[in-house]
């Protein structure tokens, strides 16, 4: 369809297209915002068999997860944003959902660190083209009172596709490669392999090539059945307009608006936990409480990434509830989430039965995760329709850099930092080393004990301490909240 701006006045009560057909549309682009941190979070559920294959520390693993990825997610996410802010946005996303699927993919056959590492950008490359786009679509599909409820369902992609993560991911990583064999082959395509040595095949290798190779399927399905609405449809007709938003144009916008700037503050800063958490969620279940790699993905990586969902959802629906009051409940919902959160992640982290582990980090990834829509809704609120994409892929490359590229690498340091604090104390842990434990090699029963003893409480301290971060985080909200009622362009009411 035309990129024509004329919007008919009908468009102001109901938005483009038939209400079914944008029902839709905003579900598959959630499918597709999904398969996004699908994608993203797999590496996260394969942690710990990744660290013991390529035998890195905590501050390793944090760096090969966060800022690389981060880097380029932020270096494309711009110039990707500016040609969808002038081109057919469709296809965009189709073409990155192709790219970072394969990327995916070709992360099971990595040989090294390097070749991971390179892979892992090509992920961040593609997946850079999934939400500003779709952010400008939903846009023009949805009238601005909706958009809060419609902005919190897509973003529950995020939380779904940490569900899926685990559920696939987890129980995959633990196949035998011979059983990978003898499924391959009692399909008949075992040809295709051959000359391959199952036995040498790990699980977490299988992980990413099964779950990479779907998206090419969805992204054809986006292709052929999202059709591309005009820019500004839904807006109201004297909404303020511009032909093409450069980036100077986009930024003219945003440094009048200081609620925009705080609301990324805060959203950054909750990034900034929520991947530092996320990155060594498993690790931490698993070395805390000796769980496996399954147990860890299927009974509380799937779960409690569906409760975040839950909260993202709930944050949408109360947000719009409250919008009808004051127009800086987009605001103070996702505030007072993070200050809920904080003692309930704390308590998880420290508490010996499984039960209340659960409870209490269930409860905190609910309040967590409220914030979602309400950063792309201020994102795309306070600017005119023509620099919405722009100035969400401004929001994200500081998400990104802050979020992704800092966080796990922060929780990692510390849990290494941590960890020789905890054998330094240990009676048997004189002269141990991180690096040293990571190997183990001719260690006394003593000496495991100390590793073991360290390495888990290392990470538990710096999950904790990087948790208290949501205090800044909230504070930023908060300061959001006092200049939305200016700053925002479209009517919520």
């Amino acid at each position: 369809m035309s990129d024509a701006t004329a919007a008919a006045p009908a468009s102001q009560q109901t938005g483009f297209g038939t209400k079914p057909y944008r029902t839709y549309v905003l579900l598959l682009l959630m499918v597709v915002y999904t398969l996004n941190f699908i994608d993203r979070t797999l590496i996260a559920v394969v942690a710990e068999p990744i660290i013991r294959t390529f035998e890195l520390t905590d501050s390793q693993w944090g760096l090969l997860y966060g800022p690389p990825f981060a880097i380029f997610y932020a270096v494309m996410g711009l110039p990707i944003a500016m040609w969808a802010d002038r081109s057919n946005r469709v296809k965009i996303i189709t073409a990155c959902i192709i790219l970072w699927s394969v990327m995916t993919a070709l992360c099971g056959v990595a040989m090294g660190f390097a070749t991971l590492l390179l892979f892992r950008i090509g992920v961040a490359v593609g997946e850079a083209g999934c939400a500003p786009p779709a952010n400008s679509i939903i846009g023009d599909y949805f009238i601005p009172k909706s958009r809060s409820t419609a902005l919190g369902i897509y973003s529950m992609g995020v939380t779904l596709g940490g569900v899926l993560a685990n559920l696939f991911g987890g129980p995959i990583a633990e196949l035998a490669g011979e059983d990978v064999g003898a499924f391959v082959n009692s399909l008949g395509i075992g040809g295709l392999f051959a000359g391959l040595d199952w036995a040498a095949v790990e699980g977490w290798r299988v992980a990413f090539v099964v779950v990479g190779v779907p998206g090419i399927l969805i992204a054809l399905i986006v292709m052929l059945t999202i059709k591309e609405p005009p820019r500004g449809y839904s807006d109201p007709p004297d909404a303020h307009q511009i032909d093409k938003a450069s980036v100077s144009d986009t930024m003219r916008e945003l440094m009048q608006k200081p609620s925009f700037w705080w609301m990324t503050l805060g959203a950054s800063l909750v990034a900034f936990v929520g991947y530092g958490l996320v990155s060594f969620q498993a690790p931490f279940l698993q070395r805390e409480h000796g769980l496996g790699v399954r147990d860890a993905a299927v009974h509380y990586g799937a779960p409690l990434s569906f409760c975040a969902a839950i909260g993202t959802f709930l944050g949408g629906v109360i947000t719009e509830k409250f919008s009808k009051r004051s127009i800086t409940a987009v605001a103070i919902v996702p505030a007072v989430g993070l200050l809920i959160a904080i003692p309930m992640y704390i308590s998880a982290f420290y508490s010996a039965n499984l039960t209340l582990v659960f409870i209490f980090w269930a409860i905190g990834a609910t309040a967590h995760y409220a914030y979602l829509g309400a950063q792309y809704n201020i994102g795309q609120g306070v600017v005119s329709s023509r620099s919405r994409a722009t100035a969400i892929a401004i929001l994200l490359i500081l998400v990104s850099i802050i979020g992704n590229g800092i966080g796990p690498y922060f929780v990692g340091f510390f849990s290494d930092l941590f960890m020789n604090m905890n054998l330094h104390a240990h009676e048997f842990g004189q002269g141990l080393t991180v690096a040293s434990c990571r190997a183990r090699e001719g260690f006394s029963e003593g000496q495991i004990a100390a590793c073991t003893y360290g390495t888990s409480q290392g990470l538990k301290q710096s999950i904790s301490l990087t948790v208290c971060w949501f205090f800044v985080a909230a504070f930023a909200f908060f300061m959001s909240a006092r200049t939305l009622k200016r700053d925002f362009v479209a009517n919520i009411h």
